[in-house]
């Protein structure tokens, strides 16, 4: 009888251990502190998928032994987005070759993408000697899935590239014609052949196969069935990555959730996003879109709250870097999405590096770049008074 007295004693100090510790360990965060995570309600199955292609982003860092190429940038896409958010200044990316619409003249000499990493026994690119170029900061990953979705007839309807309506803004998409492993959207709307391009700084990936296919080929140095050429040698090899994981890492981009915004119901928050509206700012930052018909249920014909219009629009000559991608002028950036942009520092080292290429280290010198289409905005967002300018940023940390 002493024996099981002992032994009750005993799980009865473990449970209490235990919820001593428990009391001690930190909670989850909430919900609306992560940018990263999936959609509600996947089926067993695409929780699956989900998870596959978490693993292959996040966890699946690449040597020699699995295909690192001669030449890279990063080893891991999870490198460069850190709990699916922002980059920071040390894994930016160098773009190169480009000036204008005709093409870039530079892809036999390692363009678009500068690879600034070797491999013992090989030496890193160099920018060619009379190519133009850009640093582009990695952008957040979630919500990318309702971007995709966005019907090309709702692009256009945000679309004025003549100013017709004389408010100063004149959106215009990326048209490009996609790379032939793409199949366009049974809706697409062609222009001569090409077609609306939505992701990337220009606008210049089609959609989420195209930009994750881009990052393995570009970033990595590896190579798949649909990129086969290998960036050092700029030869065919065989593929080095699965279809299989190229598919899981797009559904897993495609599925993560929308971020989710916080203090809604504050009325500072509240009062500064009436000002945001106010100063223009949602002319380019749409604050509402709707997504059409998607064959996972949890994305077909949602309504968001990004605030973007995936549109370019010329910024000024601050922000002209002399290198574009595809159609777009050199000026002319699309319209990043400001959802998550208060957690920004979370992935950024605890501060902010905004606009394409981190220059600015607030959101207030952010918007002091906004030259262009977005002049009249800061403008306006100069003339207001302190405490409003406060609330205005109050409401942007909020998203």
């Amino acid at each position: 009888m002493k024996k099981y007295s002992i032994v009750i004693a005993g799980l009865v100090a473990i449970i209490a251990i235990a919820q001593a510790c428990s009391k001690l360990a930190p909670g989850a965060p909430p919900d609306d502190e992560l940018l990263d995570g999936p959609v509600g309600g996947l089926s067993y199955e695409q929780n699956r998928r989900f998870l596959a292609g978490d693993i292959a982003f996040n966890d699946e860092v690449f040597t020699t032994a699995n295909g690192l190429g001669s030449v890279f940038v990063a080893t891991s896409c999870g490198s460069c987005h850190a709990g699916d958010g922002k980059g920071h200044p040390f894994t930016t990316l160098t773009r190169f070759g480009q000036k204008d619409s005709s093409g870039n003249q530079f892809l036999h000499l390692g363009g678009p993408q500068l690879q600034n990493r070797a491999l013992p026994g090989y030496v890193p690119e160099q920018i060619p000697a009379g190519a133009t170029f850009s640093k582009f900061t990695p952008p957040a990953n979630t919500g990318l899935g309702f971007l995709e979705l966005v019907p090309d007839a709702d692009i256009l309807a945000m679309a004025d590239p003549a100013d017709a309506n004389g408010d100063g803004i004149s959106g215009s998409p990326n048209w490009i014609a996609p790379p032939s492993f793409i199949s366009v959207n049974a809706n697409a709307i062609s222009q001569n052949g090409r077609y609306i391009h939505r992701f990337g700084k220009k606008a210049a990936a089609y959609n989420l196969l195209h930009q994750t296919v881009n990052a393995y080929n570009q970033d990595i140095g590896i190579t798949s069935s649909f990129e086969a050429k290998d960036v050092y040698t700029g030869v065919d090899i065989d593929p080095e990555v699965p279809d299989q994981t190229i598919h899981n890492v797009v559904f897993y981009l495609q599925t993560l959730k929308a971020p989710i915004q916080r203090n809604q119901n504050d009325a500072e928050v509240i009062q500064g996003r009436n000002l945001f509206v106010q100063a223009g700012c949602e002319s380019c930052h749409k604050q509402t879109l709707q997504t059409g018909f998607s064959a996972i249920t949890q994305l077909s014909y949602k309504t968001f709250h990004p605030y973007t219009d995936l549109l370019l629009h010329d910024m000024g000559v601050g922000l002209d870097d002399r290198y574009t991608e595809g159609n777009a002028k050199t000026s002319e950036w699309r319209t990043p999405p400001l959802w998550g942009l208060g957690l920004s520092p979370n992935s950024q080292g605890g501060q902010y590096f905004l606009l394409h290429d981190g220059r600015a280290k607030s959101i207030e010198a952010a918007i002091q770049l906004h030259g262009g289409e977005g002049e009249a905005s800061k403008n306006r967002f100069n003339q207001l008074a302190a405490e409003e300018r406060n609330a205005l940023v109050k409401f942007l940390k909020s998203l």
